[in-house]
């Protein structure tokens, strides 16, 4: 069997009056992502670790910020796109381990919910979709509350 390896980075800006979505949820919080589409940080690391997995480039790629029919678009139509993509050369999904580095609000309630949003949004097992949530102990931009950073690491296989 081949299986491939990819690992995704985001990182969005938090402004104040803006919508804070992660992992496919509205989160709510006085301060959201800032973003060409819906800035959910962990989508976009996800559909990075898997297109960098299938050797198909990378979410700017597919999906640019300059294209106005993507301005505000939901992400997990681009999630959605992008598990079409990686199908459309012959691999699926073995399973995704991520992480979201925010200090505030605290995720761990809504990581259920964002696992089961995930699994049905690429077709899979919810216990193949590992999300994780850590601050950075008040360290950097997202210590400073200036910005939200995720990180996924996916394991693919050709069918």
């Amino acid at each position: 069997m081949k299986i491939k390896v990819g690992f995704g980075y985001d990182v969005h800006q938090l402004g104040e009056g803006e919508e804070l979505w992660i992992g496919g949820l509205k989160v709510e919080h006085t301060r959201g992502s800032i973003g060409h589409s819906d800035g959910d940080v962990l989508i976009h690391a996800i559909c990075d670790a898997l297109l960098g997995a299938a050797n198909m480039r990378d979410i700017g790629f597919h999906f640019p910020d300059t294209d106005p029919n993507l301005k505000g678009v939901d992400s997990k139509l681009l999630l959605d796109k992008t598990m079409q993509l990686i199908r459309q050369e012959g691999f699926e999904l073995g399973n995704i381990d991520s992480t979201v580095a925010l200090e505030r609000p605290k995720l761990k309630s809504l990581i259920p919910e964002m696992q089961a949003t995930l699994a049905k949004v690429m077709n899979v097992d919810v216990a193949d979709v590992a999300i994780k949530a850590t601050t950075t102990e008040k360290l950097g931009f997202v210590g400073e509350q200036k910005g939200i950073a995720a990180y996924a690491t996916v394991l693919i296989h050709k069918v």
